[in-house]
């Protein structure tokens, strides 16, 4: 194999963005990953100013200026960049002289690790609350089993009617908690994976909404027609995606906001890593309202069981979404 064709191939499979500039700071070369980070091929850009595709400050732009005169490399760490399709980056780069070419690009994308490493954490913390509700679910249904049979058994031996309250109070409130352990720890049986259209399921949520809130919100669709049908539990996702839904519902009619909204996009997104593991198709959705948001101290354990930032909430809405979505290997 001839030795350009290899030195080729370990560009194309590198992970780390490599841009080559001329003296003018024009695009000559880019890999593949640069090709995703600026969200557009070589052939659209080669030829084209750096800067017009990512959008550097203008002290950046000089010091590059400045390396082509004095052949001094550099490297930058945590720059905030903004791509031509105005996404915000955090990247760290690196430029190296090349004295035939021009400047030598390397951009390692710090967005998506601080990501990764965000989405393994939540993973982990989840695993964490999933073990200890089981641990505890084991130990209150079994005292709850004795404590209800035990009043049964109390009830047939009474004489006296008037006071089968006292034990159908027992039984009644035995029942609600182990219902309440139930809802804890979430569907109980395994995904029915059967090929899905997401679009179906959020129009069948669309649906549900629109009854409950009697067409006071208005709800927008953002679909991306391209998403190919994939392997999942209808009537899971369904459950999962209406619990947010309804979160986002209930924070407006509390709020009191004006003309209250939700909006539903879909996206398929490419080469996506969701907590240790890298898809090369993922299916996105996103569930924004125009209400107050989410509490600043919230923000980081709305996922865990009882956790709740409404007076009336149960706090086991979302804990139940994260479970469904986790076992279709999502987040």
């Amino acid at each position: 194999m001839p030795i350009k064709t290899i030195y080729q191939q370990i560009l194309d499979n590198l992970t780390t963005s490599v841009i080559l500039l001329d003296n003018q700071l024009f695009i000559i070369y880019m890999n593949p990953a640069a090709e995703m980070l600026l969200q557009a091929s070589i052939r659209r850009l080669k030829g084209k100013a750096v800067y017009e595709w990512l959008v550097f400050s203008e002290e950046d732009l000089e010091l590059m200026r400045d390396a082509l005169t004095t052949s001094h490399p550099y490297s930058k760490r945590e720059a905030r960049l903004m791509n031509a399709m105005g996404q915000e980056l955090l990247i760290d780069y690196s430029v190296n002289l090349s004295p035939s070419l021009g400047l030598l690009l390397e951009v390692q994308a710090r967005d998506r690790l601080l990501r990764i490493e965000r989405e393994e954490e939540l993973l982990s913390r989840h695993a964490t609350a999933r073990s200890l509700v089981r641990g505890l679910a084991h130990e209150i249904k079994n005292p709850l089993g004795g404590i209800r049979g035990a009043a049964q058994l109390l009830e047939r031996e009474l004489t006296d009617v008037d006071l089968h309250d006292y034990t159908r109070v027992i039984i009644d409130e035995a029942d609600r908690l182990r219902n309440l352990v139930d809802r804890l720890l979430g569907p109980h049986k395994l995904p029915h994976l059967e090929m899905v259209n997401i679009h179906a399921i959020l129009e069948r949520v669309c649906h549900l909404v629109r009854a409950e809130s009697e067409e006071k919100i208005s709800l927008t669709r953002d679909y991306d027609p391209s998403i190919p049908e994939f392997s999942g539990d209808k009537e899971q996702l369904i459950q999962a995606i209406l619990n947010i839904v309804r979160n986002a519902m209930q924070a407006l009619h509390e709020s009191a906001t004006e003309n209250p909204s939700i909006t539903i996009k879909t996206r398929a997104l490419r080469q996506m890593t969701l907590g240790t593991e890298r898809h090369r198709l993922v299916c996105s959705i996103e569930i924004v309202d125009n209400g107050p948001g989410i509490p600043d101290e919230l923000a980081s354990s709305i996922f865990y069981p009882m956790v709740t930032g409404r007076a009336e909430g149960s706090g086991l809405g979302l804990s139940i979404a994260q479970s469904i979505i986790n076992r279709h290997r999502g987040l």
